[in-house]
């Protein structure tokens, strides 16, 4: 039986210190960075951890029943055995379902014309004995033969792509390691493009394989030279071209292959710009390219594919309107965006740009967009839809009658009333005057005068617009009482594109002073009071909570960080990580730039703790995580139990053998949630 420990863990302080730009940064923790990682043996990290994990479970112990009270709710808001809407492409019906009790979902299919049910693959077994499991890329061969799919299975996102003959369900002997791309078929279903992850988990190539050859005679379609870029590969529409594209936060570049020639010469669409961004679909041997070029909200262009860099505006960009897709059909196209922070799907006409077709979605506040539409010529499209208080739905859109065609809402098993509950969307002033959008949804009898709970979440960062949707488990605080808020900070692109740009690089603080005033605001118009907010967030959402409880502890009665972006300083400045160099054109470059360095440290949560009370906090973190390192919550910790005056609780929960999602399956993800309201409520002080 392992001891009990009677006080937290401390990791010890080692000298540690290096100068940069006049300034010399100690960092007494530095030595719980593995230096052999990605992989972790050091004995004294691998202890540290462990002890972490052994304390996280001795205090929650005794939130054990509430924690399984919170799971088994959680549990009964979703229907075990559910599909998802079959949807045609070519000849096959495909959908996917969960069967009862199980965690991961099955993935099938059916002859349009009719037959048995096939079985292609079945997440269960694939999973069968694995401590994590994540499918990757799943694409069907055009001729409808073949299934090329790739999966990671220790949550350190370098996926092994395997082929499956759908005639027989065997496995082909071709055995791809170390993806990290789409998987994209050529037309004659003979060749499979991918990309692979180098030494730095950096996508920077595109490559060939042909069927039963060797994977050491692969081509290489293309290299990227520039280590802060990274390829993607995918696929137009219409399906007439492969697309490569290379690029970072701020600048792309895009080329075409033929799908029906895969070794020609690539296409370039138009070289690389800094600051300039586009992607590309096609349409009858014409280019619709998306881009920023002479607008920050994007506009829509036009060029002939024998002419690519020709570019003729057929959608100016607009103050109002943020373009934010494109999707080309044979009879139509279709542009996604937001307007006043509402998504919009508008259908166009080819031969009439004055033509425009916007769909009307039921509510005043909700998300949408376009589901699934793999086929090129259709006279209907499949639709997303949910709101605060509407449970996911799919439709059809009839394009002759211009009618929403309710296809499947979302189940809740044990019972959903959306009468009972009450979304509002706000705006708060932050403290530059800046109106900051805020979606709340609360049940009806709670009562707006202070006394309520509420939790506040948000990300903030990379242009990411957390959208005002639909959560069954967020259902377990509502019904006990909170208000739940989601801010629509700068950083994410909620408003447009500025307002993703006003929360990046020399702006980045305006990202955590919204979500703070964001908070004040709540507390000023009669939603909550001091202490009684919960706040959450993960990745650069968790970076996010370090800053908050740094600069207004008194604010927060419980913090979640999960997987948080916490160490900022040090890691943009080690580039041999996987994301830094990339990342530079979000954060800065601190390693040139004494400005951004001085403006990192300025923020960077690690960098900042200080000798204060902080609120409860509940930690994070995935020994594998290629996104964000383990160190840096494990670093953090440490720096906080060390710093901090205060006595409230302060764990940190290690998932030793996942990644960046915490654990995989529906099941285990919906403990780790449980295990996180468990958490707030305790230190809310509603664990009863």
């Amino acid at each position: 039986m392992t001891e009990k420990l009677t006080l937290p863990p401390f990791a010890e302080q080692r000298p540690h210190s290096y100068e940069r730009h006049g300034y010399r940064i100690s960092d007494p923790w530095h030595w719980l960075k593995d230096p052999r990682y990605p992989v972790v043996e050091d004995k004294d990290v691998l202890a540290y951890l462990e002890a972490e994990n052994r304390w996280f479970e001795q205090n929650m112990a005794d939130r054990k029943p509430l924690t399984e009270a919170l799971f088994k709710e959680m549990k009964a808001r979703i229907k075990e055995e559910d599909s998802s809407v079959p949807q045609k492409d070519g000849d096959w019906l495909y959908w996917s379902k969960f069967e009862e009790g199980m965690q991961y979902r099955q993935h099938w299919r059916k002859a349009v014309s009719g037959g048995e049910d096939q079985l292609m693959l079945d997440e269960n077994v694939l999973a069968e004995g694995k401590e994590y499991f994540r499918l990757g890329s799943a694409s069907v061969s055009p001729d409808g033969h073949l299934l090329a799919y790739s999966y990671d299975d220790n949550g350190s996102e370098r996926f092994e792509a395997r082929i499956k003959d759908m005639t027989t369900g065997e496995l082909l002997p071709d055995v791809i390691p170390g993806t990290l791309s789409s998987l994209v078929w050529s037309a004659d279903s003979t060749m499979l493009l991918y990309g692979l992850a180098n030494e730095q988990w950096r996508t920077d190539n595109a490559r060939l394989h042909v069927l039963g050859t060797e994977i050491a005679e692969d081509v290489e379609l293309y290299h990227e030279d520039d280590e802060g870029y990274r390829v993607g590969i995918g696929l137009t529409h219409s399906e007439k071209y492969i697309v490569i594209s290379t690029g970072d936060h701020e600048t792309s570049e895009v080329r075409l292959v033929p799908t029906d020639d895969p070794l020609a010469e690539p296409i370039l669409v138009s070289a690389r710009q800094t600051g300039r961004e586009y992607e590309v679909e096609e349409h009858d041997g014409t280019l619709y390219i998306l881009t920023n070029d002479d607008h920050v909200n994007f506009r829509l262009a036009t060029a002939p594919v024998s002419d690519p860099g020709n570019w003729t505006s057929l959608i100016a960009g607009s103050d109002d309107f943020y373009l934010t897709d494109v999707c080309t059909f044979r009879n139509f196209y279709v542009t996604e965006g937001r307007e006043n922070g509402l998504d919009q799907v508008e259908i166009r006409s080819y031969d009439d740009p004055s033509k425009v077709e916007r769909i009307a979605f039921p509510e005043a506040s909700y998300s949408a967009g376009l589901d699934d539409n793999p086929e090129y010529d259709v006279d209907k499209l499949r639709l997303g839809y949910a709101s605060m208080v509407m449970p996911n739905t799919v439709f059809d859109y009839h394009l002759a009658d211009r009618s929403l065609e309710t296809l499947k809402v979302q189940e809740i098993p044990s019972g959903y009333d959306a009468s009972q509950y009450v979304t509002e969307r706000l705006m708060i002033e932050a403290r530059d005057g800046t109106p900051v959008p805020v979606s709340l949804v609360y049940r009806k009898d709670t009562k707006i005068d202070g006394s309520a709970p509420l939790h506040l979440y948000s990300y903030g960062a990379y242009g990411y617009a957390v959208p005002p949707s639909f959560s069954t488990t967020r259902l377990s605080l509502v019904d006990r009482g909170f208000v739940y808020a989601v801010a629509h900070i700068r950083g994410g692109d909620d408003l447009g594109r500025n307002w993703y740009l006003d929360g990046k690089l020399t702006k980045r603080t305006n990202t955590f002073n919204d979500f703070v005033d964001v908070a004040r605001g709540l507390i000023a118009k009669g939603y909550t009071s001091k202490g009684r907010i919960s706040a959450s967030g993960g990745s650069a959402g968790g970076e996010l909570m370090g800053a908050i409880v740094n600069s207004d502890p008194e604010l927060w009665g419980a913090v979640v960080a999960h997987v948080p972006f916490v160490d900022v300083l040090n890691t943009m400045q080690d580039e041999s990580l996987p994301l830094t160099p990339g990342e530079w054109p979000e954060w800065g470059n601190p390693i040139t730039d004494k400005t951004a360095f001085e403006y990192i440290r300025s923020y960077s949560p690690y960098d900042n703790v200080k000798a204060q009370a902080y609120p409860p906090m509940l930690i994070t973190g995935g020994l594998n995580d290629p996104r964000v390192t383990y160190w840096e919550p494990a670093k953090w910790t440490a720096k906080l139990r060390a710093t901090k005056t205060d006595d409230n609780i302060l764990l940190l929960k290690t998932n030793m053998g996942a990644g960046h999602g915490g654990k995989s399956g529906r099941w285990n993800a919906l403990e780790e949630t449980a295990e996180e309201f468990a958490f707030i409520l305790w230190q809310m002080g509603m664990a009863e």
